[in-house]
């Protein structure tokens, strides 16, 4: 029973309420020890009648064990397991050790996960309840985690609880209950069989902690419960309680007490385990179950409250801990227990220990081949700790730091790295080293200093490693690319002349456009060889989008998104998806980019890349600016440049003030928006870098009045459109010249810019639309500006471009055409996400696919399409594909 919490009560219920209703919840509760968390999961239990329940309890032995959190939630529904599409099935049936499989992408364990919650909830409700989750291990937080973000319309109430939101990875920003200390009332409440002067004492002793209140209670002397209470000492409520639990402890037979130390140092909690460990039988149990420190069930052992476990480990001695971890490791010799083993004997060695170490090192292969990679960091770094001989010892950092990174851990890698004491010899570990060392960097520093590293390891050992020079230089020039140092760039090239990757972005820096294109084209049509690496064809992407070659780049981003969801590459699907998403942006597929960016964001979160998610939050920015969000495009645009600014990342920077200039450009401050764009221009190292703005930068000069501002992008636009011949840009300079020419020639620049534009973007050919129209009403041509107005806000309309649209509307209207816009066709009715989901679901693609694509449950999936098929008037999949085609 709970005493009092009407309020957390309450939540409970309308999470409970909403989840028979159809719509799925997420709660994170947290306090102290003792405060009464798990009594409000047992209270939700009570209330979920008709609901199907799943409950699982972290414990701090296991936190090194993979997945043994999922596998403890899933047990009772494994059946389930079946009924998920096959790599989802078989990527849980390696996790869970019933396969030998490796799995290359732990977001489909996440994916798996969520389906299974959905699976499990069986067209009904489900409660998932996760008690002592800073205990859980990291794998399998990270696959809740992952799915709670995407719950939506499952039935499904997850319910986490841990002693703080900073001790379970992956909650921000999740909905939090924390709980404070019991009112007087109800405190008083659970101690009223207690003398009032004694009651009193215990009550300031406790502090509102419910567990604090029973077990100091249940402590007292009765003595002490006559009154005769000697002075306590002041500490928090949890020690208190520790202090009263030793003294349970300690008044228990010795062989009790060695008994349970075997418990506290198990993490099977199997009574056999325990009982042949200890050599004990079930009768030297029966003080401790008397004293209510452990509950027995059937096979299982487990304490009351896991700070019974923690009094009973820290007061025993040093050997009496070893002693029971090595009769532990002694009959954990089943093959189903060769983790926890290994880790038991590592838990008892007091110094290096090479057979210990192998054990260890096949524990973290096992766990990286299963995507565990904080388990697999953790087991590297004790094999490490435990091996003597120099370079397997760096060697093992080196894996450990690399795991880390991988998982998202960047500080955690970096102080890893910093363990490795000498420079290895071997130049292919020291390769390794550099880049976990970069990528580090990357997430917490300056690309600029992570493009240094990986150019000095280059120069340290390019000649006795060739092999892993260009995965080295390749890396580096991504980094600095980052930043926009066109210094750096031409550094990195100089290593490699030869190699076409670096060859482009050197000559485009030079102002070899035609050298940079030839290039281009080998890399361009190598892009489909299995020979081809990833990083090249990415790179090759970004050298289209940077060389406005927009279809090409839009075809090679949609490619390395399949490659990362194919090849199980989930640490680059976010940098893939920006790409995609900024290409999308400039062609103008604002809901398409809007998808992709949103899922590229959530990604980068769950995996703690704080630089791409940066990237990500300035495109989204952008969004949100031309839509006329203007809240959200300020906080997003702010939050990018918290990060990008002080680590001198250029290019982010320059996406984040272009998107203050759009939001400001779109509803009339030109002068605002005109110092956005020049701030933006200047933020990355090289010009080149600024040429996508020069447009934007243009209009809101000649907008503010400072045409002479404006003289200069002008001139560099037209310069570039020029060399490289792309129509889109050579419209986009035809556009600008029509803004800064002499009435008698901006007309004709006008009209070579329509021309030019079509087949091209649709926001540029509005924008250029909407300008000319302005231009032809102020010549008091109004009849011929309202063509070009009306197609300009039919544009803006459809897109969701508010700003812009009423800008359009506005001219319209002074041009004496008061006609309301165009509603802009059916799927303008649908949200982002409706819209892609119906998208794939015309092209023939099921539930199931589009839930695996998207990151959905196939519930959500169906949801969406239940609600899209009646606002776009259709009954079927089949209408779907028609009305997508007309």
């Amino acid at each position: 029973m709970v005493q009092g919490r009407a309020a957390e009560r309450d939540r409970v219920d309308r999470m409970l309420a909403d989840a028979r209703g159809g719509a799925s919840s997420v709660l994170l509760i947290h306090g102290e020890a003792g405060i009464g968390k798990t009594a409000l999961l047992d209270y939700a239990t009570a209330r979920a009648s008709g609901m199907r329940v799943l409950r699982l309890v972290g414990l701090e032995s296991e936190t090194e064990l993979a997945f043994a959190g999922l596998h403890q939630l899933f047990l009772p529904v494994m059946d389930r397991v079946d009924q998920l599409p096959s790599p989802q099935a078989r990527a849980l049936r390696a996790v869970f050790g019933l396969t030998d499989d490796t799995v290359h992408d732990r977001f489909v364990i996440g994916l798996a996960v969520l389906t299974m919650l959905s699976e499990a909830a069986d067209g009904g409700t489900l409660l998932c309840l996760v008690d002592d989750a800073q205990w859980l291990d990291r794998a399998s937080v990270d696959a809740l985690t992952f799915a709670a973000r995407r719950l939506q319309v499952e039935g499904v109430v997850l319910i986490f609880a841990a002693r703080s939101t900073a001790g379970v990875a992956g909650v921000d920003g999740f909905p939090s209950l924390h709980l404070a200390g019991l009112d007087q009332e109800a405190a008083a409440a659970l101690v009223s069989d207690l003398p009032p002067y004694v009651r009193e004492r215990i009550l300031d002793e406790a502090q509102g902690n419910p567990l604090a209140l029973r077990e100091l209670s249940a402590a007292l002397t009765p003595t002490q419960r006559a009154g005769q209470l000697s002075p306590l000492t002041m500490s928090a409520p949890s020690s208190r309680v520790q202090d009263a639990f030793q003294a349970q402890i300690s008044r228990l037979p010795e062989t009790t007490r060695a008994l349970l130390l075997t418990a506290a140092a198990d993490d099977t909690g199997t009574l056999d385990v325990i009982l042949r460990a200890a050599e004990a039988t079930v009768a030297d149990l029966e003080p401790a179950e008397r004293a209510d420190l452990i509950v027995l069930s059937g096979d299982v052992l487990r304490f009351r409250h896991p700070l019974i476990r923690y009094a009973v480990y820290q007061g025993s001695p040093f050997a009496g801990r070893v002693a029971a971890h090595r009769a532990l490791a002694a009959v954990l010799v089943a093959p189903e227990h060769a983790h926890r083993r290994a880790w038991q004997l590592a838990a008892a060695a007091t110094g290096p220990d090479e057979e210990v170490a192998d054990e260890l090192e096949r524990v973290a292969v096992w766990a990286g081949g299963r995507q565990a990679l904080a388990s697999a960091s953790a087991a590297y770094e004790r094999a490490a700790q435990l091996t003597a001989e120099p370079e397997t010892r760096a060697r093992r950092f080196v894996a450990a730091a690399q795991a880390a990174a991988d998982a998202g851990q960047d500080e955690r890698g970096g102080r890893l790295a910093a363990m490795v004491e000498v420079t290895p010899q071997d130049p292919g570990l020291a390769a390794d080293l550099a880049r976990v060392r970069a990528v580090v960097e990357l997430g917490y520093g300056s690309p600029d200093v992570a493009a240094r590293i990986l150019l000095d390891c280059a120069d340290h050992i390019g000649v006795r490693r060739p092999d892993k020079l260009p995965a080295l230089l390749v890396d580096a020039l991504h980094a600095a690319f980052s930043s926009g140092n066109a210094e750096l760039i031409a550094a990195v090239a100089a290593r490699a002349p030869t190699e076409l990757v670096l060859a482009v972005p050197a000559r485009l820096l030079a102002d070899d456009v035609p050298g940079a294109l030839r290039a281009l084209h080998p890399l361009m049509a190598a892009r489909g060889r299995t020979d081809s690496g990833f990083m090249d064809r990415l790179m090759t992407g970004i050298y289209c989008h940077l060389s406005a070659d927009d279809q090409a780049a839009y075809e090679i981003a949609a490619e390395a998104v399949d490659h990362c969801r194919d090849s199980g590459m989930g640490g680059w699907l976010p940098t893939a998806l920006h790409l995609l998403a900024r290409v999308e942006l400039t062609l103008g597929r604002y809901d398409a980019a809007s998808v992709h960016a949103t899922d590229g964001l959530r990604l980068a979160e769950g995996y703690n890349l704080a630089h791409r998610a940066a990237h990500l939050r300035a495109v989204l920015a952008t969004l949100a600016a031309v839509r006329g969000e203007e809240e959200q495009a300020r906080r997003l645009a702010w939050d990018a440049l918290a990060y990008t600014e002080p680590r001198g990342i250029g290019r982010g920077t320059a996406d984040a003030l272009w998107a203050l200039g759009l939001l400001d450009l779109g509803v009339g401050r030109a002068d605002a928006a005109l110092e956005r764009f020049e701030a933006a221009r200047a933020a990355p190292g090289h010009r080149l870098f600024g040429v996508f703005l020069l447009p934007d930068l243009v209009e809101a000069a000649v907008r503010a009045g400072r045409p002479e501002r404006a003289v200069e992008p002008t001139r560099l636009l037209d310069e570039w459109a020029r060399k490289t011949g792309r129509p889109g840009l050579v419209a986009l300079a035809h556009r600008c010249r029509a803004l800064t020419a002499s009435d008698g020639e901006a007309e004709q620049h006008f009209v070579s810019a329509a021309r030019l534009h079509q087949g091209g973007g649709a926001v540029d050919r509005a924008r250029t639309a909407l300008l000319h129209g302005e231009w032809l009403r102020r010549a008091r041509r109004k009849l011929e500006a309202r063509r070009h107005l009306r197609d300009a806000l039919d544009t803006f309309t459809t897109l969701g471009a508010e700003p812009w649209a009423r800008r359009a509307g506005a001219e319209l209207r002074a041009s004496g055409d008061a006609a309301e816009p165009s509603l802009g066709g059916p799927l303008s009715r649908l949200s982002p996400q409706e819209r892609e989901v119906v998208r794939l679901a015309a092209a023939g693609a099921t539930n199931r696919e589009i839930a695996a694509q998207l990151f959905l449950s196939p519930r959500t999936v169906g949801h969406h399409l239940y609600r899209a098929f009646p606002k776009l008037g259709v009954t079927s999949r089949t209408d779907l594909a028609t009305l997508l085609a007309s």
